[in-house]
């Protein structure tokens, strides 16, 4: 009965409760006596729940779904089970924002010459600094695109080296890669991993792996973006939950949102799913301790 009581609680906006409880055929006068009760235990608890998850929801800037806020709740030692937390979401109406079916293309079909495919799909290390992908998107701004080109640790999913230019020539992407080496210590023998852009099989980039750092080249295949998924999956996270949301006059405005979104949330608080729900920064911070106390 209190389901029903409950349920037509919810929708009084929409209509009427007289229209309601013939419906579900309960008594008015139920449903009014029901409603002065003092609330229960679990009554109690799922408010409370409530209120933790929309603060989790909007402290992660609405871009947590139901996994994610179950993975806070649990990390503070509360409990509450994956399913309660989608039903309180669902009451809630908190609607994690949804990624966009459009990816811009900075890749050009060319023949790569003999550089395989090294990663075959498994974006896994178990160290730091031995293998590393890369790639490159762009953000519209009013005064013309600003490029992004990122480095981004298998091991921790972490966001190790960035750049940012009006162009993306082969020296973005160069300077993206000695960002990384001022993040983490690059094993020799490294593989860096991307796509077929003409500026990641270009000559000079090559020479600036091998030369300077002694990394071994990796690419996908052409227009296949699982062969660089964890690459795509971040610029997806980045536009979806951030910059879709904004307008730039400037790329200076556009810049400083690209390193608040990197720095101040996606390295060192959000939660990914492929490291158990730990943030990049911890997964690599567990790794320096554990080779400290080795």
């Amino acid at each position: 009965m209190s389901a029903k009581y409950e349920f037509s609680d919810a929708e009084k906006a929409d209509h009427a409760i007289v229209d309601m409880c013939a419906w579900l055929r309960v008594s008015r006068s139920g449903f009014y006596e029901w409603r002065t009760r003092p609330l229960s235990a679990t009554a109690e608890r799922r408010e409370r729940l409530k209120t933790l998850i929309e603060a989790i929801f909007a402290a992660n800037h609405e871009t947590y779904g139901h996994r994610r806020v179950h993975a806070v709740l649990a990390r503070s030692g509360e409990e509450a089970s994956l399913e309660l937390v989608r039903q309180l979401m669902r009451e809630l109406g908190l609607q994690p924002v949804q990624p966009r079916p459009w990816r811009p293309v900075t890749t050009l079909a060319g023949d790569p010459g003999a550089i395989p495919d090294l990663v075959n799909r498994d974006f896994t290390a178990a160290r730091p600094g031995t293998k590393l992908v890369g790639d490159i998107t762009y953000i519209p701004t009013w005064e013309g695109f600003l490029y992004l080109a990122t480095v981004i640790d298998c091991h921790s999913k972490m966001v190790v080296g960035w750049a940012m230019a009006d162009h993306f020539k082969t020296s973005l992407i160069t300077a993206a890669l000695d960002s990384a080496a001022g993040s983490i210590r690059i094993e020799e023998g490294c593989i860096f991993h991307s796509d077929r852009g003409s500026n990641y099989t270009s000559d000079e980039f090559g020479r600036h792996l091998s030369k300077k750092y002694k990394m071994r080249r990796s690419v996908g295949r052409t227009g296949v973006c699982w062969d660089n998924a964890m690459a795509e999956s971040f610029f997806g996270a980045l536009k979806n939950e951030w910059l879709n949301r904004m307008v730039f006059a400037t790329r200076a405005k556009a810049r400083r949102a690209v390193v608040q979104y990197i720095e101040g949330f996606y390295n060192r608080h959000r939660l990914h799913s492929a490291n158990g729900y730990r943030t990049p920064l911890e997964v690599h911070a567990q790794y320096l301790s554990r080779q400290q106390a080795a």
